[in-house]
């Protein structure tokens, strides 16, 4: 049996049932098979008062600070978190805030082999720090902008680059974001790329006719799903249906573009062609990626995009943006298509390209049934019992 401590703060809570939910599904993989037991540490942003707080930082004071997910025991410990200037010292909070919870868990009996840390900036740097005392080896995994997109700021380049020497494995959900670290300067040999798999059980074809009705989709229906922020692309979908008129839209999740998504809508005469869902809870995702006739995924940056595999398991092809890992998880007809550009026309173009040649939904199936999370499971463990065989070098 391997005990490991699974460090992240990307992980789901009563309060944020979908945050980080695929760090938390790769960890039920993970102990499935009953070789691994873990315990979980999530770090949870505390903000010294400063006024009224809104979005994301009013709902860090609702969530719980003990819970058990799944037969994972959970802990949401508090970490100093000043707002705009809390980044070049968010993994000393955190190691700081940590660290003797860390020690805890093994006083109280949970002597863990290892630390398992999710996002490598500031999550995999305060693991390293707080493998280094207890001496615990660290495996790290990349999972798209902690690689893409933090890197370019100096101090948690650095910092980053640190934890990666120090850390026994290093993992990344798919090769674009290893051949980045490796770009970067970090070992080659030291990087494993496992990506993410797709639960097979839970995302499968249902009643479409009833999902549909639940969704009140009508005719053509796309789907674009994610947090609604600038680098997920909503704008540029809404402003292909321009060029869509006989397609609907359903956007499905919620953030601080809502409002400007909303307006944009209306300013681009599409405002009864697009519908606004909200945030839905994980156990409706199935029901909407069948309601769907195709996802959209217009990103700027990420990782290993688990709607993609999601959507293909409900038998749902996709029209996706060329970036990063995307090529990776897109690479037949029968998946869906890679945008030519990212815009609103090669939104548009995408979209005509599949449905002039839509597969059966059968065969997207078939090919999400590729992606199942054995590979992943396997290769974790072996990486874990291998580290623990050399004594963590």
């Amino acid at each position: 049996m391997v005990r490991i401590l699974t460090f992240s703060s990307l992980y789901p809570s009563a309060a944020q049932p979908s945050h980080g939910v695929f760090v938390e599904n790769r960890l039920r993989e993970l102990i499935k098979g009953g070789d691994v037991e873990s315990r979980v540490l999530c770090p949870v942003p505390w903000i010294p008062p400063m006024g009224r707080l809104s979005g994301s930082y009013a709902v860090y004071g609702k969530i719980e600070r003990q819970s058990v997910r799944h037969g994972i025991s959970v802990s949401y410990p508090r970490y100093a978190l000043i707002p705009k200037i809390g980044m070049n010292v968010a993994p000393s909070a955190m190691f700081i805030s940590l660290y003797g919870k860390a020690r805890r868990l093994i006083s109280d009996g949970y002597d863990f082999d290892l630390i398992d840390a999710h996002y490598f900036y500031p999550d995999g740097v305060a693991a390293a720090m707080i493998g280094k005392l207890l001496g615990k080896p660290v495996v790290i995994t990349a999972r798209g902008t902690d690689i893409n997109l933090i890197p370019a700021y100096w101090i948690p380049r650095r910092q980053i680059l640190w934890a990666a020497r120090e850390a026994s494995g290093l993992i990344t959900v798919c090769q674009a974001l290893k051949d980045t670290l490796v770009e970067m300067g970090v070992a080659p040999e030291k990087i494993h790329t496992l990506r993410n798999g797709v639960d097979l059980a839970r995302f499968q074809p249902q009643n479409r006719e009833a999902a549909r009705a639940a969704f009140g989709a009508e005719g053509k229906t796309l789907l674009s799903i994610g947090h609604l922020i600038e680098r997920k692309g909503h704008d540029l979908v809404i402003k292909a249906m321009r060029m869509l008129p006989e397609y609907r839209l359903l956007i499905a999740g919620d953030g601080p573009e809502r409002a400007n998504l909303d307006a944009l809508a209306s300013a681009s005469g599409v405002a009864g062609r697009v519908k606004f869902l909200g945030a839905l809870p994980p156990a409706r995702m199935t029901e909407l990626y069948n309601a769907g006739d195709a996802l959209i995924l217009a990103s700027s940056r990420e990782g290993w995009a688990n709607v993609l595999l999601e959507a293909m398991a409900c038998g749902t092809p996709v029209v996706a943006s060329n970036v990063w890992g995307t090529p990776e998880v897109v690479t037949s007809p029968v998946a869906g298509v890679l945008m030519r550009e990212r815009t609103p026309d090669g939104v548009a173009d995408g979209v005509r390209a599949l449905f002039n040649a839509l597969p059966l939904r059968s065969e997207t199936r078939s090919y999400a049934e590729n992606f199942s999370w054995e590979a992943t499971t396997l290769g974790q463990l072996a990486l874990f019992r291998s580290i623990l065989r050399t004594g963590g070098t």
